[in-house]
């Protein structure tokens, strides 16, 4: 199939720095473009000239309407769109302008959070997984308040599970309310980063706004809500399922968690863990992955990560390591058939084998 779009202006920055940008395209879609004058003809199979026709009369689109885009801008809007068949250039643009959240114009930093809000817009399920300091829990409030302000919603709902960082805080005085405060604390600074103090205050004595431990979610129904769990990596299947049917109708529901920092017990494995295995293929459900290039935080904070990502690989290769030398030592043992030196046979086998299969997808 051969379709041409006519492109007016721009046409420097949609090739890009030695055509990177439209080679992404290229790739991404396995198609074939070539430049007419004024028009892009595209060439290949239907599906995939469908999707870069779309793609590129956005693009024609919002440089009309005067956006104009930065080389590096462009190419990772492009990336974003090769990896999700569902989003659009207009929307990621879109979700990318400064907007009005409460008292706060914010602006996505990065493609993944822009993909991020996007994905709250078009979808009533997202999670959002990542490191800390990506903006996971900031952008859901901010997306949540922003609903709340346009009437879009009448509530916002934040959970989190009561779990203790690796301490024993022991007995916390007050009231019931006074004891569970404390683990949902980022939840009510983001809030009042958004709203003003007394605003806040309002919304929380009407009910409008609510921040409760996960365990207050059983056996409701939550119409006409944006739900907030953060910290879902702290959750166990049961309350993550729990949670998740909560969901009622005109409601959208955000789950945030970062994997590489679960405060459970030794023996209780991740709710969000499972979700993700479990959920992963059903439709209408949004998956967005950060990674350390996401973290607003310090500059040190995305260092920080990335040696931890490292550690952690070194540390779970050796695991590997460790545990095929002892049962090719236990297989040595217990077989006179066994060949002398097979144990250091398998250690250089898989001394020499790849790295682990990055489970995020990314």
């Amino acid at each position: 199939m051969r379709v041409s779009v006519q492109i007016n202006r721009g046409i420097e920055s949609l090739f890009g720095t030695r055509d990177e940008n439209i080679r992404v395209l290229e790739n991404g879609l396995r198609i074939r473009t070539r430049l007419l004058d004024n028009a892009l003809e595209i060439e290949g199979d239907e599906p995939s000239v469908h999707r870069a026709e779309s793609i590129l009369e956005d693009y024609a689109y919002l440089t009309q309407q005067g956006q104009t885009f930065s080389n590096g801008d462009l190419n990772s809007y492009l990336r974003v769109l090769m990896a999700d068949s569902e989003a659009s250039l207009r929307g990621l643009v879109e979700s990318g302008r400064s907007r009005n959240f409460g008292k706060k114009l914010i602006a996505p930093k990065t493609a993944n959070q822009r993909r991020y809000l996007d994905a709250i817009e078009r979808k009533d399920l997202v999670f959002g997984i990542g490191p800390a300091g990506t903006g996971k829990t900031y952008l859901a409030v901010a997306m949540g308040v922003s609903a709340l302000v346009s009437k879009r919603v009448s509530r916002i709902i934040l959970t989190r599970p009561a779990v203790e960082a690796g301490e024993r805080l022991g007995f916390l005085p007050g009231t019931l309310q006074q004891k569970v405060d404390p683990y949902l604390r980022p939840l009510y600074d983001a809030l009042y980063d958004m709203l003003e103090l007394d605003k806040v205050e309002r919304f929380l004595e009407k009910g409008i706004i609510e921040v409760a431990p996960i365990a207050f979610m059983r056996g409701r129904t939550l119409n006409d809500s944006f739900i907030i769990l953060d910290e879902a990596q702290n959750s166990t299947p049961e309350q993550m399922k729990m949670v998740l049917t909560r969901q009622g109708f005109n409601s959208k529901m955000v789950v945030t968690g970062d994997v590489t920092q679960i405060d459970l017990p030794s023996g209780k494995h991740s709710g969000l863990l499972h979700a993700v295995e479990v959920l992963g293929k059903v439709d209408g459900l949004g998956f967005v992955y950060f990674d350390e290039t996401d973290v607003v935080r310090h500059p040190l904070v995305q260092k920080i990560v990335k040696a931890y990502e490292r550690y952690d690989e070194a540390v779970g290769r050796n695991r590997q390591l460790t545990l095929r030398w002892s049962e090719a030592e236990r297989s040595g043992n217990g077989r006179e058939e066994t060949a002398p030196g097979t144990a250091n046979a398998v250690l250089e086998a898989t001394s020499a084998a790849p790295p682990p299969v990055d489970v995020t997808g990314r």
